[in-house]
């Protein structure tokens, strides 16, 4: 269960340096705008998001590029790394020594 806190912790650590982006781009641009993760993606390394692109399309599956990953590419980048962050974190929580009803 450790592994499932650490990798929460993990994406919880990228969740809150992808809301860091956007207030940084809202303070440089006058206005909040959430950052989708393809544009996260793409700030950080376009060419890899094109080798990737290529790469799912052709030896992976070409149906998979399409309506999957380009909908969560879509989605803000701090939820995509939030949500699971969340989960690993309450997964992997630490639990008591007592019984269900304290006992």
């Amino acid at each position: 269960m450790i592994i499932c806190r650490i990798l929460g912790y993990l994406l919880a650590i990228i969740a809150v340096a992808a809301v860091g982006y956007e207030a940084w781009q809202a303070v440089g641009n006058g206005g909040w705008k959430i950052i989708t993760l393809g544009e996260l993606w793409f700030t950080l390394d376009a060419q890899s998001l094109s080798v990737s692109q290529a790469g799912i399309q052709r030896y992976v599956a070409p149906w998979l590029w399409e309506p999957v990953i380009t909908t969560i590419l879509l989605w803000p980048g701090w939820a995509v790394f939030g949500v699971p962050a969340l989960l690993l974190m309450w997964v992997g929580r630490k639990r008591s020594k007592r019984g269900r009803f304290g006992g």
